[in-house]
């Protein structure tokens, strides 16, 4: 099982060695390092995507990304490992979010297949919870249909067409 945040460390790592390697300014470090660590959706090409380090990546990245690939294998989880992040605090924070297409929502998606109250995600012992609100394409966790189920960093979460990787 992935830790929380690993994802995230690995893209700040990402973009700390581009920093240092003089590839972004001290401004755009500081934009692209200030959405990293928001709540809410993250993509990663956004913030490292346009990046070509100098030196080759280490070899644990490598087998960390190869494992992780297995480990969505084996989960069902087929789709892009290249989704938005979905970046949930797991040290509580924020307890609920409303997603969905309407513009009071916490999290707001502004794709057509996504209801206007979605989904909610709450926060709940240590664990985040999703709760499908009777969306009219459901909400999908690994490829399968839930009405409420725990996330794990990794999980691949779906509301209707929009998918994110929960780290």
């Amino acid at each position: 099982m992935r830790r929380p945040g690993t994802r995230r460390r690995e893209i700040d790592t990402t973009l700390r060695a581009a920093y240092g390697e003089g590839l972004l300014s001290h401004r755009t470090f500081d934009h692209r390092v200030g959405q990293l660590v928001t709540t809410g959706p993250v993509h990663p090409d956004w913030l490292v995507g346009d990046l070509s380090l100098r030196r080759n990546r280490p070899l644990r990245f490598a087998l960390a990304e190869r494992l992780e690939r297995i480990t969505q294998l084996v989960r069902g989880a087929d789709a892009d490992p290249q989704a938005p992040l979905l970046a949930l605090n797991w040290d509580g924070g924020p307890e609920t979010f409303l997603i969905g297409r309407a513009s009071a929502c916490d999290i707001c998606l502004g794709d057509e297949t996504v209801s206007r109250h979605h989904a909610r995600l709450f926060f709940r012992d240590g664990e985040w919870i999703v709760q499908d609100l009777n969306s009219t394409n459901g909400t999908l966790l690994n490829g399968r249909p839930v009405g409420r189920a725990q996330l794990r960093p990794g999980d691949l979460i779906q509301f209707a067409d929009q998918a994110f990787r929960v780290d």
